[in-house]
């Protein structure tokens, strides 16, 4: 037997509101998925009968990594779960020269285990703590394929890559409502980052590291 506790229990009992003998599945981020059952609810607790977990495969095959100075408001939830639902493997908060933004931890990876939930994902997306993006782009243990997103207008940025398959594992960088300073951009370049363009028009900061993100994780879902 299993003893639910806090947020969670309560959540079973009170929004899905659960009965004894109701299937459910839980999940605590290790890979596996836990099939219980119901057997009773209280005010503040529930209790389960917990069976033999099972690891269904729904990561990607290679790791990415997604540093964003993040938007405003409730738009870096949103980004949060639309990255959660792509599979991006670790989300990295960049505070950059032009950062309005610094974002609360707790909520954000709150965020992640509501997005997982939701999509199925077992497996919770990495959240750290905010870094300076000087610190970040000079990094020597990160990805050695390092994509930093940039207007086309602003420099000569090339169309993002196709890398064929299987992907090595990658890190990108969106910058932030104000665009990267000069500055930032040249240490990446010198730091080994590949300025890709995102297309004639400006885009958003969450829309901008969705589509990137999006395109690397869905066509190899789609390839493979």
């Amino acid at each position: 037997m299993f003893l639910l506790q806090g947020a969670e229990a309560r959540h079973l009992a009170t929004v899905i509101r659960a009965t004894p003998g109701d299937r459910v599945v839980l999940f605590c981020g290790d890979g596996a998925e836990y099939p219980a059952i119901v057997t009773s609810i209280a005010k503040r607790n529930v209790t389960l009968d917990v069976g033999a977990p099972n690891r269904p495969d729904r990561e990607l095959p290679f790791r990415l990594e997604v540093a964003v100075a993040f938007p405003k408001s409730d738009r870096g939830d949103f980004l949060i779960e639309k990255l959660t639902e792509l599979g991006a493997t670790r989300v990295v908060p960049l505070i950059s020269q032009r950062s309005v933004v610094r974002p609360r931890l707790e909520k954000l990876r709150r965020a992640v285990i509501e997005a997982s939930k939701q999509c199925g994902r077992n497996v919770l997306m990495e959240i750290v703590p905010a870094m300076e993006w000087k610190q970040y782009f000079s990094h020597s243990t990160i990805s050695r394929i390092r994509l930093i997103a940039h207007p086309n207008e602003q420099i000569n940025a090339a169309k993002p890559p196709n890398l064929g398959q299987p992907y090595e594992d990658m890190a990108i960088a969106i910058g932030p409502e104000g665009g990267w300073a000069d500055e930032e951009i040249n240490c990446a370049i010198k730091s080994g980052w590949q300025v890709v363009g995102m297309g004639p028009r400006i885009l958003r900061i969450e829309t901008a590291a969705i589509a990137l993100t999006a395109y690397f994780a869905l066509s190899n879902a789609s390839s493979a």
